[in-house]
């Protein structure tokens, strides 16, 4: 999710990455067997997005974890979009492609979106935007008008590539309350100063002064600003589009995020996100 704090650390794992994952959903298991497939369930699907998409620290290591990601994921105890659409519909077990990418902001997006086009996809999920807010102070944040303009890029790409396929705008979970629950939390304070995490919203975590404050509540206004444009691109797409209306208000209480970092959700918070978003997808 965070997009510079991580960074180093990946490099260093880049050698054990290709390992950790084969692919999400890419050997899926779940109902369906030789079943009559159910009417309006896609036989393919792609996950566009970053870390959290990716399944980053869900393993309990520095990685991506693509089997726990709430959209293509194969855990059981995840339950993603994709095992309960397998379960109605067997023809998509294997055709689940996870392309989010660990420190992916909307300008990555585009990119994403060819990806997903190549494959044919008939279902698309999109969770973007906590990099363009997690910079190293709000000043560095992505404008408002710039992640609008490479929102509406990829679904300009994604409608033209596909325009038979049901897409899933999710919105940002909410990191103020992130801040709000772990502040008073020794491992927590202790994970977010080491790996300097998301610093325009948990710099000096302990700090309640003014200044400190008003600094939060700018980048949470800005997160606010970004779900609105998800929102409002989603209904410029049209009827093949659906906004999440429930996920940008998930808090990832500090049960449901890694024990690692203290950010990324594990696998609790994925499944929770994937029930948040499920509803969307109708």
């Amino acid at each position: 999710m965070a997009r510079r704090w991580h960074l180093a650390v990946l490099g260093s794992l880049a050698a054990f990455a290709l390992a950790c994952e084969a692919g999400a959903g890419a050997g899926g298991t779940g109902g369906g067997g030789g079943s009559t497939p159910a009417k309006g369930y896609p036989s393919s699907m792609a996950a566009l997005g970053d870390s959290i998409t990716a399944g980053f620290g869900s393993c309990g290591s520095f990685l991506a974890c693509g089997r726990n990601s709430w959209s293509t994921g194969t855990a059981e105890a995840v339950d993603s979009h994709y095992r309960r659409i397998l379960a109605k519909n067997p023809k998509i077990k294997g055709k689940a492609r996870n392309f989010a990418e660990p420190g992916a902001e909307a300008r990555s997006l585009p990119s994403q979106v060819v990806q997903a086009v190549d494959m044919k996809a008939q279902y698309v999920t999109i969770l973007i935007g906590a990099n363009d807010a997690c910079a190293p102070s709000p000043a560095g944040m992505t404008p408002v008008a710039t992640f609008r303009r490479d929102v509406d890029r990829a679904l300009t790409r994604l409608k033209k590539g596909l325009p038979k396929a049901d897409v899933l705008v999710a919105g940002i979970p909410d990191l103020y309350r992130l801040w709000q629950l772990g502040r008073k939390d020794d491992r927590a304070v202790r994970a977010w100063q080491r790996f300097n995490t998301c610093r325009s919203m948990l710099a000096a975590p302990r700090s309640t002064t003014d200044p400190d404050d008003a600094r939060r509540r700018q980048v949470q206004a800005r997160i606010n600003d970004y779900n609105d444009e998800l929102r409002q691109a989603c209904d410029k797409y049209g009827s093949r589009c659906r906004w999440d209306n429930d996920s940008h208000e998930t808090s990832f209480n500090l049960d449901l995020v890694n024990q690692v970092d203290y950010f990324h959700p594990n696998q609790k918070g994925q499944a929770q996100l994937s029930d948040a978003t499920y509803t969307a997808f109708g």
